[in-house]
């Protein structure tokens, strides 16, 4: 997975389309990210213990598709690779521009 958790990205499928946020959670396994604000839930949650918790319905973010969403470089959505560098290290590159992220 080419995205990682504070990244900013842009949805570009689904109800939330248009929307911009910055990756909270990545699930690799899944293939999937949680951005906030976005692609989000209503939960009901039942009070638990003295202080923790009230209780009450909450707005949770959900997973979304990594497919969805797109990385903001500069202001722009823009596809992300990979290049090795002369030493040997992998950096992610912006395929707009070919600058290092």
């Amino acid at each position: 997975m080419k995205l990682k958790k504070g990244d900013t990205v842009v949805v570009i499928a689904g109800k939330d389309k248009g929307k911009q946020g910055e990756i909270t959670t990545v699930l690799p396994k899944q293939n999937k990210v949680k951005i906030a604000g976005v692609n989000t839930a209503k939960r009901h949650l039942a009070a638990r213990g003295n202080n923790t918790n009230t209780g009450g319905i909450i707005d949770k973010d959900m997973p979304i598709d990594a497919s969805n969403v797109m990385f903001v470089h500069k202001g722009k959505p823009t596809r992300v690779g990979y290049k090795i560098k002369d030493d040997g290290t992998k950096v992610r590159v912006a395929k707009s521009t070919g600058d290092e992220i």
